[in-house]
């Protein structure tokens, strides 16, 4: 099984199984939950076929472009650092 640690086995559960797992998770920890199972959809990243050329990149700049408007990636203060002697 690609992508498991060497050993590991997955358990073959149901979905009347898993349904009631989901049952005992804290209200709390749904929406994790939700995210979870709808990136679970999504093929694996290295599964998608990648823009062979410049349309295709565009094609997929555009359909990829705000994807994470909803929690967008924010660079947090960077700080001071140290002077140093420049290289001669």
């Amino acid at each position: 099984m690609g992508g498991y640690p060497a050993g590991y086995t997955m358990k073959v559960i149901t979905k009347e199984q898993l349904k009631a797992e989901i049952d005992k998770v804290p209200e709390e920890n749904l929406g994790v939950l939700y995210k979870i199972v709808k990136a679970l959809e999504e093929p694996r990243q290295e599964d998608r076929p990648r823009p062979t050329d410049a349309a295709e990149w565009r094609s997929w700049i555009a359909e990829t472009y705000g994807s994470t408007a909803d929690s967008p990636i924010e660079r947090g203060e960077q700080g001071s650092y140290e002077v140093r002697e420049p290289f001669e």
